[in-house]
């Protein structure tokens, strides 16, 4: 019950937050006074925050299972590896890059987050990932299909994006293409994991979704609306996002928030692992009082979604295959703790995820963590 009422609670203010996504952002661009009052707390210099990593590839690594939470089940495993490139001068003109992503790139140019008084401040990366996820019912020793509970998925894809950021703002643009069913291998890899642990396999695999190509198209949108130093060398901060994702394997509009506070906070915008628009966090030396770059803080996050199709509840687009009525409305709370250091940061977090679909049995959680490594 208190999960149902959080999914919907999380939606709501997650929504008001969007409201004031750009309202707060155009009152503060159009207020000078205040802009200068804000440069003054930020933690960074403007050069340190967008120029630091400039001529750097950056590698993240993302790990999720719900054995952190001490359970093997719903959304069970996820992985991923993203390597992030150097900054381009123009996604449109750099001649870093092959004619014909340039030419792709002339359909992203309005998702450009160009600020009224930082166009000299803005840096464009783009990235290349690798990654798949898992997905199970709670029962591992049923063979046959159990119409309560969730399919068997597996979901393997390479994507490609785009951020482009302000010290503020970032815009992260994402494309995933890959495959949801066997050739996924993730029936593979969970017993090959299970087998090395000395864990119990899945019987009911052979009834996971059929093999189809899976496309999704990905937007989100990060504002920064508050930075503050509490004393020397501690600070807080809050960022909004918004966006959604279209295609046949998740079609869905998100917003939320995250808060962090801690010692010396890095310039990127927040932990969000391996939610869309996650390789934001970009290690980078920080303005502190010590030889030694080092900080750590705390973080609490909302994201709510608004669902409209879901493969891995809906099952197969294009042919018969196992299905559950999935909630339109769900909600996720995060609560972690990160630390960097030279060219590192790692993060930790817990996450409570609302019940997806109507006959779940219980709400679900899962540890998720991340290594960023500035090369």
């Amino acid at each position: 019950m208190f999960f149902n009422r959080f999914a919907l609670s999380a939606s709501v203010l997650s929504l008001c937050l969007l409201i004031s996504l750009h309202t707060i952002a155009d009152e503060t661009s159009d207020d000078p006074d205040l802009i200068n009052s804000v440069a003054d707390e930020v933690f960074y210099s403007d050069e340190v925050a967008i120029g630091a990593v400039r001529e750097r590839w950056m590698v993240n690594f993302f790990f999720e299972n719900d054995l952190f939470s001490r359970t093997d089940q719903q959304y069970t495993n996820g992985i991923r590896v993203s390597w992030v490139s150097p900054d381009i001068d123009s996604f449109l003109d750099d001649e870093s890059l092959p004619l014909w992503m340039r030419n792709a790139n002339r359909f992203l140019s309005p998702l450009d987050p160009i600020s009224y008084n930082q166009k000299g401040e803005v840096s464009r990366r783009m990235i290349f990932s690798l990654a798949q996820k898992m997905f199970t019912p709670d029962d591992r020793d049923r063979i046959s299909i159990d119409p309560n509970d969730r399919p068997y998925a597996g979901w393997l894809y390479l994507g490609m994006g785009y951020h482009t950021r302000s010290l503020d703002r970032l815009n992260s643009f994402e494309v995933n293409l890959g495959v949801v069913g066997p050739a996924a291998l993730a029936k593979e890899a969970q017993d090959f994991v299970h087998d090395a642990r000395g864990f119990k396999r899945f019987n009911g695999w052979d009834n996971q979704l059929r093999n189809e190509l899976g496309v999704q198209l990905v937007y989100e949108h990060k504002n920064r609306i508050f930075r503050h130093t509490i004393t020397p060398g501690w600070q807080h901060d809050f960022i909004v996002h918004g966006g959604g994702s279209l295609g046949n394997v998740a079609t869905y509009l998100n917003t939320g928030g995250q808060y962090r506070i801690g010692h010396n906070l890095p310039g990127d915008f927040g932990t969000s692992a391996l939610r869309p628009g996650g390789d934001n966090s970009v290690p980078m030396p920080v303005k502190g009082n010590g030889a030694t770059p080092f900080g750590f803080h705390a973080f609490v996050s909302v994201d709510g979604r608004w669902v409209l199709q879901d493969i891995f509840l809906d099952g197969n687009t294009f042919r018969s295959s196992h299905s559950v009525e999935k909630r339109h409305l769900t909600g996720d709370l995060s609560v972690g703790v990160a630390t960097h250091f030279d060219r590192w940061k790692i993060s930790y977090a817990t996450v409570w995820r609302s019940k997806q679909f109507r006959t779940q049995n219980s709400t679900h959680s899962y540890g998720s963590l991340g290594i960023s490594y500035s090369l």
